[in-house]
């Protein structure tokens, strides 16, 4: 029988005295983490906060984030969680899209956010953590979150279908503007149940800790519903999780169960070789996805710690991963297999199934995906049809079962009537020691034809890195996929869940064939 509600199942009375979490020097039990929830669901409903409203959610990794999310959706409301990364610009417009008649905001935040909120805005009541002075914003009453008036509830949780509508989160732009993913209850449950039980096979001892944020799908798996739905131990940093802060945390906790991204593990082990030894000894499993795992990256992390990485995909309408490598059975390269509980099809641009080997896109069934996205009925239509989700991920199958993801589908083109998947490209790529990474995208030669793009990032001569690359992929891949521009840039831009926004790099390079043309 599926689980009822979250508050139970975190909160059972035989944990009180366990750690729920480690937190700036502080051990905060299951216990004292059902106490501040349960203060918070006050608090809320002394602010009129009914079934149904949506609360934003602009806090940190913290004990104040988890005992929030708890509280809203144990009332029956909807958390909103909201990447304190983004630009304000864009937290405002999850703000606004989702209709929040409340939000729950780290006073550093709030402060630069809220100040020029308009009056049309449904927002009326925002509470405020760690603030430091007065917040003049004449449309919204604000109060300090531990200073905030209660009420009593003489029944919670409240009776609440594990169906319902429970949270948002919303997608982190990879391909354009955020959509909200609608979630019950019963689909972090599911996650668990899966992903949880099959890959992670938590031990009593277990401790996690994640560098990738809890307003996402992958870091509040991560962080919330594996380590405490299981009675196990969560490390939360509020810093950003830069390589020194990474490398303290392994050092002071060591903890046993590392999620990070592709671009995190490549900045940590060039902080290990270059700047200060990691302490990974603590350490008996990492976990990588948000963007597919380079091969020599996976493997070069083995060989110098001596800990596998599990490398699989989820997203923000499944919720978590649907597939994953599995300790002792991993490919590097691959997505790993399709975890139980999850079906999968892969479709050829022109809608027939593919054979195995052949790539197509995927298309995914499982019982934690989103029932739609947040007032967009056209573009659920598109995704979510008949029980299925389609993903917008390339992937290939193999004969063994492994699955290998070739790009996304809105990120292939064809310029010479054959489909290229940018993946595909930087792989190659990325073989060169001197690139520290690469990105492909459509662009366009003097004759303005379609053309293969490559961005770079390096740090050696570019011109002697153009021409090895130029033979690398001569000697790699058919002249129809070989990059025929190179441009060298600083960086990359991506998401704060580590994707590369391509479609930033294909804007720009438009930019530059109209600058051309004007002048």
């Amino acid at each position: 029988m599926a689980p009822s509600n979250l508050f139970d199942q975190l909160f059972a009375a035989e944990r009180d005295g366990s750690i729920a979490i480690l937190f700036e020097q502080r051990e905060i039990t299951y216990g004292d983490l059902r106490e501040q929830a349960s203060t918070i669901a006050e608090i809320l409903k002394a602010a009129g906060i009914e079934p149904g409203d949506r609360v934003a959610l602009l806090l940190a990794d913290s004990p104040e984030f988890i005992a929030a999310f708890v509280a809203i959706i144990s009332l029956g409301a909807i958390a909103i969680p909201i990447n304190l990364a983004l630009q304000s610009a864009e937290q405002l417009f999850i703000v606004r899209d989702c209709g929040a008649r409340a939000a729950i905001a780290e006073g550093s935040t709030a402060r630069t956010l809220f100040e020029g909120l308009d009056s049309s805005a449904t927002l009326k009541t925002l509470f405020t953590v760690r603030d430091d002075g007065p917040l003049p914003t004449p449309t919204l009453r604000v109060l300090a979150l531990e200073q905030a008036p209660r009420q009593k509830i003489e029944a919670f949780p409240a009776k609440i279908n594990p169906n319902d509508d429970a949270f948002i989160l919303y997608t982190s732009g990879s391909t354009g503007q955020p959509k909200g993913a609608v979630h019950s209850q019963a689909h972090i449950f599911y996650t668990n149940e899966t992903f949880g039980r099959e890959v992670l096979q938590l031990r009593d001892d277990d401790l996690v800790f994640s560098s990738s944020r809890l307003p996402f799908a992958y870091g509040l798996g991560n962080s919330l519903t594996f380590p405490l739905l299981n009675g196990r131990t969560a490390v939360l940093c509020r810093e950003k999780p830069t390589p020194e802060v990474v490398g303290n945390i392994f050092k002071e906790y060591r903890p046993t169960i590392f999620f990070g991204v592709p671009v995190v593990y490549r900045m940590l082990l060039e902080h290990h070789r270059n700047v200060a030894r990691l302490d990974a000894s603590g350490l008996r499993l990492c976990v990588s996805a948000g963007e597919a795992l380079p091969a020599h990256l996976g493997q070069e992390w083995q060989d110098t710690f001596g800990v596998e990485v599990l490398d699989g995909i989820g997203s923000t309408e499944m919720l978590h991963m649907f597939m994953s490598n599995h300790s002792g059975d991993l490919r590097y390269g691959s997505s790993g297999k399709l975890l139980e509980g999850y079906e999968a099809r892969l479709i050829d641009h022109d809608g027939t199934p593919t054979r195995t080997g052949e790539e197509g896109n995927l298309w995914i069934k499982g019982d934690s995906a989103a029932s739609r996205y947040w007032h967009r009925p056209e573009i659920s239509a598109e995704t979510f049809v008949d029980g299925w989700v389609r993903t917008g991920d390339l992937y290939a199958s193999d004969a063994d079962g492994f699955w290998w993801h070739m790009g996304r589908s809105d990120d292939c083109f064809k310029p010479t009537g054959q489909w290229v998947s940018p993946i595909e490209v930087e792989s190659v790529l990325l073989k060169h020691p001197g690139v520290l990474t690469a990105a492909v995208v459509e662009g366009f030669d003097d004759a303005k034809l379609s053309c293969v793009c490559a961005f770079i990032v390096s740090a050696a001569d570019t011109e002697k890195i153009e021409t090895e690359l130029r033979e690398l992929c001569r000697d790699a891949l058919p002249r129809f996929k070989q990059p025929r521009r190179y441009l060298f840039v600083s960086e990359l831009p991506y998401t704060a869940t580590g994707k590369v926004q391509r479609f930033k790099l294909r804007e720009q390079l438009r930019a530059q064939a109209a600058a051309v043309v004007n002048e």
